[in-house]
């Protein structure tokens, strides 16, 4: 049997987390946002499938930043 591939251990894959209910709507008050207009993600994006992300998730995505050290991006889960 062949073994698993961890998506995430990979170099080029940012450190994705998926938000809780109450973090998400933290996140979301502060940015003075509805969840829709963040940028989407399909729940189909191997990333998001690694988490367990379903549609109405909220995902952090940390990446590397040469500049300013790390950036944070939030991305909504949409059906796909």
């Amino acid at each position: 049997m062949p073994k698993k591939f961890n998506i995430f251990d990979h170099v080029l894959v940012p450190k994705h987390i998926l938000l809780t209910k109450e973090e998400a709507r933290r996140v979301l008050k502060e940015l003075g946002v509805e969840p829709w207009q963040l940028p989407w993600i399909r729940a189909s994006d191997p990333a998001a499938k690694a988490l367990g992300a379903k549609p109405g998730d909220i995902i952090k995505i940390i990446r590397k930043s040469k500049l300013a050290g790390h950036s944070i991006a939030y991305r909504y889960v949409v059906p796909g």
